[in-house]
């Protein structure tokens, strides 16, 4: 690696930082990045998520208050993610890399997308809860929550930018 393409790493480090503290999605910026410089794209996937973890701990660091008092629900959500994770990653590592390249351009693209609507979907689902009279936070989620965060994290196994 030259030190032009490891000022390039590290700008995109930075930048990806940033742009996960404001609103997540940093490895839409990295891991082009990492492509660009010819790293083979799942060892650039897996370098990302690698880089992901300390932000994660950090973050549930800085929020423990937060989750005093939330043990059940931590265990059933945390085990729920855990194994559509532990999925995603499977899938990751027994298709052949050829698979992923095909898959990421349209996951990348999706993502893109959701990060543009987000705000305006989250607005939308305000705007309907209102209407219901439902709770901002709904004390359970049901099946819903668990198939949606077992598939979120499946994606997040298998290619982990945007997901949140």
């Amino acid at each position: 690696m030259s030190i032009w393409e490891a000022l390039a790493v590290l700008a995109a480090g930075i930048g990806a930082g940033t742009i996960n503290t404001i609103v997540g999605s940093g490895t839409l910026f990295t891991f082009p990045v990492l492509l660009a410089i010819g790293i083979p794209p799942v060892t650039a996937n897996v370098s990302n998520t690698l880089g992901l973890v300390t932000g994660n701990i950090s973050g549930a660091i800085g929020y423990r208050r937060e989750l005093r008092g939330q043990r059940r629900r931590l265990i059933r959500l945390g085990g729920t993610a855990f194994a559509g994770g532990l999925a995603g990653a499977i899938l990751l590592l027994a298709l052949p890399s050829e698979a992923f390249d095909a898959i990421v351009p349209v996951l990348i693209g999706l993502a893109l997308v959701l990060v543009v609507l987000q705000p305006t979907l989250a607005k939308a689902l305000a705007r309907r809860r209102e209407r219901r009279g439902e709770a901002a936070v709904p004390t359970d989620g049901g099946l819903a929550l668990l198939l949606g965060l077992l598939l979120a994290s499946d994606y997040g196994g298998y290619f982990s930018a945007a997901q949140g």
